[in-house]
């Protein structure tokens, strides 16, 4: 049986310092990759990290124009957050379609945003907005953060601490979930702020979330459903599995963009 040691620092510098101190050792925050992969023996790390004990890292605050939410921040504390529900609601309403209720209780933004599923939700808003992925060393823009399917920019050993939000004017979500993991075949996150109109996808695309410029041209140029009738999707750039082909997923992401646009403020889920 493979045995390794659990930790639980009580702030950011303890945890890199444990970090440091262990060989092999993984940072733990939600775990809803993690555990599974080690229980598959398909991880083998000699210790686990748990940064979820790490108490500034939770919160939720507005400073001037941007909402900052704490990387160990639950998905149901997300939901919930007054300051979320009234300050970007999509957010809110994306949290709240993550999962189960046990998924939302344990789960937090910064391991979902670290750990980068192509078909998670947060991805989409961190990119949708415009936002930005503060760490323990340095802040990253959404745009350089997502590097690959399971990749980002961060270097072994740094920590995400929080996501630094830029409040839109306004910002909506649409998500067709697979009815078993709830995870998305495909779904889209429309924003309009001070730097323009954003379009991000995720669930569908062969090497994770990524922007739609196409979608965001046409929008920008008319900020309306109907600018977005005439236009598709490459189905090269889907992704396939038994869920569905990349034509399929092509198409329905045009139908997500357009039914976002439909429902502005809000988040939509189907199935």
């Amino acid at each position: 049986m493979h045995s390794l040691r659990y930790l639980r620092p009580a702030n950011v510098e303890e945890a890199v310092r444990i970090f440091n101190e262990n060989e092999d050792a993984s940072f733990l925050s939600g775990g809803h990759t993690l555990l599974p992969t080690l229980k598959l023996g398909l991880a083998r790390p000699a210790a686990l990290v748990d940064l979820t004990g790490i108490k500034s890292l939770r919160h939720i605050t507005v400073g001037g124009d941007v909402l900052s939410i704490g990387a160990a921040t639950c998905h149901a504390d997300v939901a919930s957050s007054d300051i979320v529900r009234r300050h970007i609601p999509a957010l809110a309403g994306l949290a709240g379609s993550i999962g189960d209720r046990h998924v939302r209780n344990r789960g937090t933004i910064g391991g979902s945003v670290a750990n980068n599923d192509p078909a998670a939700d947060y991805p989409a808003a961190v990119l949708g907005l415009g936002a930005t992925v503060v760490t323990d060393r340095r802040g990253l823009v959404a745009d350089d953060f997502f590097t690959g399917l399971y990749e980002t920019a961060l270097e072994s050993g740094e920590i995400v601490t929080r996501i630094d939000f830029p409040i839109p004017q306004i910002a909506s979500y649409a998500k067709f979930r697979s009815a078993a993991s709830r995870y998305s075949v495909a779904a889209v996150f429309i924003s309009h702020g001070q730097s323009g109109v954003r379009v991000a996808v995720t669930g569908a695309g062969t090497n994770g979330v990524f922007r739609a410029k196409d979608l965001e041209q046409a929008l920008s140029d008319d900020f309306r459903p109907e600018a977005l009738a005439d236009l598709h999707i490459d189905p090269a750039s889907m992704s396939s599995d038994n869920v569905g082909t990349p034509e399929y997923r092509a198409s329905l992401v045009m139908v997500m963009a357009r039914r976002a646009m439909a429902h502005p403020g809000t988040t939509q889920s189907y199935k």
